[in-house]
């Protein structure tokens, strides 16, 4: 099992400077404790700070050295697929080839309104720019018509990206077009694996890997990655859930605020029994990650505390008794393929150099 930590929810009384380093830092800290990759998320609204993914992943680039860099996710359909595609080759570069994509339509349709999307065309504009983006990123010339008006004329897109085959992952949470569409191109896919039942997301993975072998690929390429509602660890069970249920109810309240109540879940009881949230001790985390992984198969699992609510001693110790006594038995016993990068040919320069 390979591990992908996400930033905590963000603090509405803090600066938006203090919030934007507090990612940065994260990374670093990440890197440190031993997580595999750090993921930044696309979104142009409250609550969150993250609106621009490559920037920040290029700052973080320079403070690391290891760890691979996930945007979690990025909502291709709203960005001009030219110059996406010179942001993430420039960090693709900066970077040394540790770049990897998690693509989706986006679920907050506030931010979709800032760029004209809109419902009935998020999910065509969507696969329109995957399609260019990839042509973009694996073709020295690209000519392309797109639906929108915009277009391209033999089009060598610069700079040339590291990875000859960026690794693009398809989020999605419940919709088997998701799935169909990163199956038809052999892509992996990322379950958001959130606030539902197991069985929910289970569903949609057996549907991709249907669809994987339908379109010709080797079912064993197949590759799943999944998501929690969350973590916090502690000694014993009890502990857990006292020390969780503030951060609970702070996370309950804004999501009615601002996302429109998607979390159904009333108690912190209710939330660790019938979602995907992690929190209890280490033996009951096992158990849990050990049991979603018999429904889902996947190889990559994301971790986020959300550390507002928490002593900072608390965050910090959940985070070291996940990589002390959690991480080394679940990487022992879900096997899992690298994520090491495929790194282009040395170009000319390099070959005379």
């Amino acid at each position: 099992m390979k591990f992908l930590l996400l930033p905590h929810l963000p603090r509405q009384d803090k600066p938006d400077e203090l919030q934007i380093k507090e990612l940065v830092d994260g990374a670093v800290l990440a890197e440190e404790w031993g997580f595999d990759a750090y993921g930044i998320g696309e979104r142009h609204d409250r609550p969150a700070v993250s609106s621009a993914p490559p920037v920040l992943l290029a700052h973080i680039a320079a403070l690391t050295s290891r760890i691979r860099l996930f945007t979690a996710v990025t909502t291709l359909g709203m960005l001009d697929p030219l110059r996406a595609f010179e942001d993430y080759s420039t960090l693709d570069n900066l970077s040394g080839g540790r770049l990897e994509l998690i693509i989706g339509k986006g679920a907050y349709p506030r931010s979709a309104k800032l760029f004209g999307v809109t419902p009935d065309n998020q999910w065509g504009l969507l696969q329109e720019n995957y399609e260019v983006f990839r042509r973009l990123w694996e073709e020295d010339n690209v000519t392309w018509k797109g639906s929108r008006g915009r277009s391209l004329d033999a089009v060598e897109a610069l700079p040339r990206p590291l990875q000859s085959r960026l690794r693009i992952w398809h989020g999605s949470g419940s919709s088997p077009s998701s799935a169909d569409f990163a199956a038809r191109h052999g892509d992996p896919i990322f379950s958001s694996n959130g606030s539902g039942p197991v069985d929910r997301y289970a569903n949609l993975m057996d549907h991709y890997r249907s669809r994987f072998a339908a379109y010709g690929h080797d079912p064993a390429q197949a590759l799943v990655g999944s998501g929690t509602a969350g973590y916090f660890g502690a000694r014993t069970s009890q502990e857990a859930v006292a020390k969780y249920r503030p951060v609970f109810e702070a996370r309950l309240a804004v999501n009615r605020t601002f996302d429109g109540g998607s979390i159904r879940y009333d108690t912190v009881e209710d939330w660790i029994a019938g979602s995907s949230v992690l929190v209890g001790s280490p033996q009951q985390i096992i158990e849990k990650v050990l049991a979603q992984h018999q429904r889902l198969g996947h190889e990559l699992l994301h971790i986020h505390v959300d550390g507002e609510i928490l002593a900072a001693a608390d965050h910090t110790a959940t985070l070291e008794l996940f990589f002390s006594e959690i991480a080394p038995v679940l990487r022992r016993e879900l096997p899992s393929r690298s994520l090491e990068p495929a790194v282009r040919p040395q170009s000319a320069n390099q070959a005379l150099s």
